[in-house]
């Protein structure tokens, strides 16, 4: 079946994210940095809040763990503005296209329920999906199955026909499990290639890859 439908995920794809923008502002050496990612605001951590924990009760926990860490803690959310550099302009521009050209758009993001607001406000290109689905929201994460079947299912998307979009392989895995078309993404000029190669209604790629 031909790819009539694009499904993006957010982070790593679309939005530059990551927590060592903000804590290098705040820590002494990139040692320090990693330090603190790998044993205090961990990924595993911050998956809980992508699950559905509230920031708050987050928070709270890992300050009674770490009091010592207490200040540095409460600003992994209190700025979580500052480790959201921008956007990934060569990708929003294959969205645009895609858009424009009046291909489906879709998101399935990991991603707390409390701050894709930040998400929203800041980018405009966000309101180009005709469906965002979130984890936060949905109390489901990638790769669990039945995350990517609450978007099939609410906007009838027949996963034969759709192609997902993401960086992170285990999450490419699943969909692909669901019959859907998956890339890995590692640079927007091989995701313009590869779209193209699909059918889909993107320019050439210029770039290298």
């Amino acid at each position: 079946m031909a790819v009539r439908v694009v499904v993006f995920d957010l982070g790593g794809v679309l939005l530059d994210w990551n927590p060592r923008y903000l804590y290098r502002k705040l820590l002494p050496d990139d040692g320090a940095v990693e330090e603190f990612l790998t044993r205090v605001c961990t990924s595993a951590w911050n998956e809980r809040q992508d699950a559905g924990r509230s920031l708050a009760e987050a928070t709270a926990e890992l300050v009674a763990q770490h009091p010592e860490r207490a200040e540095l803690i409460r600003h992994y959310y209190g700025r979580f503005d500052e480790m959201l550099a921008g956007a990934f302009p060569d990708t929003v521009a294959i969205l645009e296209e895609l858009d424009a050209a009046g291909v489906p758009l879709y998101a399935l993001t990991n991603y707390s329920a409390e701050t894709i607001e930040l998400a929203h406000r800041r980018f405009a290109f966000l309101r180009r999906f005709r469906g965002i689905v979130v984890s936060g929201t949905e109390r489901l994460i990638k790769p669990d199955p039945r995350f990517f079947r609450v978007l099939l299912d609410r906007h009838t998307i027949d996963p034969t026909g759709a192609v997902f979009i993401d960086d992170s392989r285990p999450n490419v895995e699943a969909a692909r499990d669901l019959g859907m078309t998956a890339l890995h993404f590692r640079s927007a000029a091989e995701l313009r290639r590869e779209l193209a190669e699909l059918g889909l209604p993107v320019k050439p790629s210029t770039g290298t890859l």
